[in-house]
């Protein structure tokens, strides 16, 4: 699963991901956790538009928010068998703004975290889906969801599972739900090239508390 990642440098993300206009400003995030919100872009009118979503999806559907707290994570290979991720799936999908993730490798009884980033350092885009839920106080709550699959040979050594990074040439065709169908995209939501990425240890940041540029120092390096 993917449960803490970072945006450490989000100053030139109005050129990456090709967005008209910034709507909201924020700074760095260094341990971004669930239920907080966070960075995504989306597509709408034909142009990309960054929101600040709740990361936790909660269906339209949903009775109550709480669901969200299990939803933070969607398997590339059962997409389309869920009702919770389906719809938004031919309709919703977004771009989870980051430039690193954390995973934590079981050794004996201790679990050792480690952040995994392209080698250039360069931001990137988780595949996700988003979805709008209305609340029965009339409140409308947008939330993510970020997709994983299995891992790539660096990722092996750590965890089972890592999510979709998309290729850059790849993610306005991910967006653009009104040219591409979920069974066309499902191509695109595979592990991503080993030999692009770094993973090194770091040191515990288990508290979402620790949103701290210390977060991403190296303690050693993995691969």
């Amino acid at each position: 699963m993917c449960g803490r990642y970072s945006f450490s440098k989000p100053e030139d993300i109005k050129e990456r991901f090709d967005l008209v206009q910034l709507e909201f400003e924020f700074g760095p995030r260094y341990n971004i956790a669930p239920s907080q919100t966070v960075p995504v872009v989306i597509q709408q009118n034909g142009c990309n538009r960054l929101l600040m979503l709740r990361w936790g999806l909660i269906p339209y559907w949903a009775k109550d928010m709480s669901i969200g707290s299990k939803l933070i994570n969607a398997r590339a290979e059962t997409l389309e068998e869920k009702p919770s991720f389906r719809k938004s799936l031919e309709q919703k999908r977004c771009l989870v703004l980051a430039d690193g993730f954390y995973e934590w490798k079981k050794e004996g009884r201790v679990k050792k975290p480690f952040r995994i980033t392209l080698q250039d350092g360069r931001p990137f885009a988780f595949a996700g889906l988003w979805d709008s839920w209305l609340s029965p106080t009339g409140q409308t709550i947008n939330s993510c969801v970020i997709i994983t699959t299995t891992p790539n040979k660096l990722m092996e050594p750590i965890h089972n599972r890592m999510p979709v990074i998309l290729p850059q040439n790849m993610e306005s065709l991910w967006l653009d739900a009104d040219v591409t169908s979920s069974r066309e995209v499902k191509g695109l939501l595979r592990p991503s090239p080993a030999e692009g990425m770094v993973a090194y240890e770091v040191s515990p940041i288990n508290s979402p508390h620790n949103d701290i540029p210390e977060c991403v120092i190296p303690v050693s390096r993995l691969f």
